[in-house]
């Protein structure tokens, strides 16, 4: 009897994550709108998004933010991507930049609309200490440049906590609190989970859904196996843990956002 009850139980549970998906599909919208203070009476699709991922290596598109792309390109949203660095910790930089070009096009992102940073103060390196107002001025020229209004990028902790993922969040919080941003542009910090929730795949996604979040992208059985695909354009980064990370990580299948308080920040600018 006890069995039937357990089977019961996880064919429930995988029911109502499917409607969950498909709800999910008709309130995306409606979310994007509420995130740029865009009328709810007015009809239309994402095609008003202007979105800006901004990463700071190749591969972080997919590992990470390929939920969101995936379904803001399905909604006919314009997206950018800005990858801060061409990942060259060790020495594959041409090659990764590739690979990333080809993970773009997986995931619906044009190579026009891919810009990779060469800088040498910005390295791919979990010990460097990237310069906070060198890294936001380069953001603050691509959001004028693409009239963006809305960029994502990592929190705070950036999701695993490398030194290059923070100094995004940094940047983008000092632009926000020193008034650099247009008015119409929102910004968005990609939300940090727990160890647990991290690694217990799709079945993390009624979690998600529920608690509080300015926007939350899930995809579908379609939408995993396209972001799989463009997680094995990175050649380069396929070591086995790679593959556990592909099956088991909740960011290959959902992603929540949280806003960017555009208030005053204490931040201490190099």
């Amino acid at each position: 009897m006890s069995i039937y009850l357990i089977f019961f139980i996880v064919l429930s549970y995988l029911f109502s994550i499917k409607c969950l998906y498909y709800r999910h599909r008709r309130t995306l919208v409606k979310s994007l709108k509420r995130v740029m203070n865009v009328s709810s009476s007015r009809e239309s699709d994402g095609a008003e998004t202007r979105a800006l991922v901004v990463t700071a290596h190749p591969d972080d598109e997919c590992m990470f933010f390929a939920p969101t792309i995936i379904r803001l390109v399905e909604l006919n949203a314009s997206v950018h991507l800005l990858c801060l660095s061409e990942g060259n910790y060790y020495n594959q930089g041409a090659q990764r930049k590739q690979e990333l070009l080809n993970s773009c096009a997986v995931l619906g992102i044009p190579a026009s609309r891919v810009t990779i940073v060469d800088h040498k103060k910005l390295p791919d390196d979990p010990k460097a200490e990237w310069s906070v107002s060198l890294v936001s001025s380069v953001i603050a020229r691509h959001i004028r440049a693409h009239s963006v209004n809305m960029v994502l990028t990592f929190d705070g902790r950036g999701v695993s906590g490398h030194a290059n993922h923070t100094a995004i969040y940094k940047a983008v919080s000092h632009l926000a609190s020193t008034g650099q941003v247009p008015n119409d542009c929102s910004l968005l910090s990609l939300v940090t989970v727990g160890l647990l929730r991290k690694y217990i795949a799709f079945l993390e996604l009624p979690l998600s859904w529920l608690l509080s979040s300015c926007l939350c992208c899930i995809i579908g059985s379609q939408g995993y196996r396209q972001a799989k695909a463009a997680m094995q354009c990175h050649r380069t980064q396929l070591l086995w843990f790679r593959y556990l990370y592909i099956t088991f990580s909740r960011y290959m299948f959902v992603n929540t956002f949280q806003m960017i308080p555009q208030g005053p920040k204490n931040l201490k600018i190099y």
